[in-house]
């Protein structure tokens, strides 16, 4: 349907039109002048996003929308609700009682009632782009809206406090109870390491580790040198017992046997020359002769007597050698014993020390909890109390005179259009065109209607065809 046809609709049906656009107006009219005024108070909170004081942590998602609208939440909650109903005690006032027997007859509870009849004119509003969150009531009563629009808002105060106290205070319970269980292994595990060292006859593991180490080097030191003289000793002790024992050092470097080597040379070199005069069977050379071999035969018993002393260092060497590593292979048993007993001493203090570690972290987050369970502050805070308002917030009579004027029309014209097309009628020379696909000759005129040619009320093919026609004589 094209605009002249709505205007050829209206036209043709402008009573209904009009009955249904001043209909719309004055009833919008009349209902806005009906309705009890209502004023509506309005409080802000803000929330500080600043570290906590407690546990100087800062609450990073604050600032995200999801945060807004949890607080939100809360505050639209049946908790802050009933909190609300406990503080203005509403549920003891005879009026509100009997106001809640007359609506329910009694049944459910007056605080659920009261709860949901304030949470059905509560608003609350998050702000997009900073922490403020505006809180609004509506009621007939401006001091009673704001009276609620406040109380909302220390209901919602004290129980965003309550949300970080309540669990505060589960968790100082909890780490108390752990903590009690942590001192008591610790202290199980200090008693056992005690005892250990009692048993052991420890005082410092280390110290007394680190002496038996230094004897058990010296022992391997000294055991090395006993192993080298005693190898020497016996190298010698060899010598002595064969055909070589003369050229040994100590027979050399004797002064007995040197003594004795050289009477012996001198009375071989007499024999010699006595020989030489005398003959063999001369007594001098038979007394010299027996001296002679009376001074070998000390010689050998001398050289004798140093070799044995040999053979008797090189078995007391040989004696010290067994000595030094039996002494060296207890020391090593006692070294290895010392480190077990260490082991099993530093098993025991690292046990301790992680009871230690775990008593102090538990003790550290209980008394961080316990700070916590006993704080009065919240992050929330009142930016603007809630004031009587001066003017009604509803009804709006201009904006809804307003609105039924748009919305009349709209009605008006919808309604003219409805019932165009449940009776379908030839308007307008496009109507016969679009339904019977012919052209337009011409148009007659209305029965009585005067011919006024030239004038624009009528239309241009009807002009033309009236001028063509005869005109009538002005006597007939």
């Amino acid at each position: 349907m094209t605009f002249g046809q709505i205007l050829s609709v209206l036209r043709a049906r402008w009573k209904i039109a009009t009955l249904v656009f001043v209909l719309t107006v004055g009833i919008t009219l009349i209902v806005s002048l009906v309705l009890p005024k209502q004023y509506t108070a309005t409080a802000s909170v803000v929330l500080d996003v600043k570290p906590d004081p407690v546990t100087a942590m800062l609450y990073a998602g604050m600032v995200s929308p999801a945060f807004m609208a949890t607080q939100a939440d809360i505050i639209q909650s049946d908790r802050v609700a009933y909190r609300v109903v406990r503080n203005l005690k509403l549920a003891d006032s005879p009026q509100v009682r009997q106001q809640w027997l007359d609506e329910t007859g009694g049944e459910g509870s007056i605080e659920v009632w009261l709860a949901a009849t304030f949470s059905k004119k509560l608003n609350v509003q998050p702000s997009r782009d900073s922490n403020v969150i505006n809180v609004s009531y509506s009621a007939p009563d401006p001091r009673f809206a704001a009276g609620l629009a406040n109380a909302f808002v220390q209901a919602y105060i004290d129980t965003s406090l309550e949300l970080r106290v309540d669990p505060a205070k589960q968790y100082s319970s909890f780490f108390d109870k752990q903590g009690k269980e942590a001192r008591d292994a610790l202290e199980k595990a200090q008693s056992r390491l005690s005892a250990f060292q009692r048993e052991k006859g420890i005082t410092a593991t280390d110290e007394r580790l680190d002496v038996e180490t230094a004897r058990l080097n010296d022992l391997s030191s000294q055991l090395v040198m006993i192993q080298a003289i005693a190898a020497e000793s016996n190298s010698r002790q060899g010598q002595a017992r064969g055909s070589s024992a003369d050229q040994m050092q100590e027979v050399l470097s004797n002064p007995v046997i040197n003594g004795l080597k050289s009477q012996l040379s001198v009375q071989e070199a007499r024999l010699k020359e006595l020989n030489a005069r005398y003959g063999s069977a001369h007594p001098q050379i038979v007394e010299l002769k027996a001296n002679i071999a009376e001074l070998k035969t000390s010689i050998a018993d001398e050289t004798r007597r140093v070799t044995g002393g040999v053979g008797v260092t090189g078995t007391i060497n040989r004696a010290r050698e067994a000595q030094v590593r039996d002494a060296l292979a207890a020391q090593r048993a006692k070294v290895l014993n010392l480190k077990q007993v260490r082991d099993e001493g530093q098993v025991l203090a690292r046990d301790v020390e992680n009871a230690q570690r775990s008593y102090d972290t538990l003790m550290a987050r209980s008394m961080q909890t316990g700070l916590e369970s006993q704080t009065t502050q919240s992050n929330v805070n009142v930016l603007t109390q809630a004031v009587p308002p001066i003017e009604a917030s509803s009804p709006r009579v201009f904006l809804n005179l307003a609105l039924s004027i748009f919305l009349g029309a709209l009605l008006a014209i919808g309604t003219a259009v409805v019932l165009e097309i449940n009776d379908r009628r030839v308007r307008s020379t496009d109507d016969v065109f679009s339904t019977l696909g012919l052209p337009v000759l011409g148009v007659m005129p209305k029965p009585g209607a005067k011919l006024k040619l030239g004038h624009r009320h009528l239309p241009a093919m009807q002009q033309r065809l009236m001028a063509a026609l005869p005109q009538p004589a002005k006597g007939a």
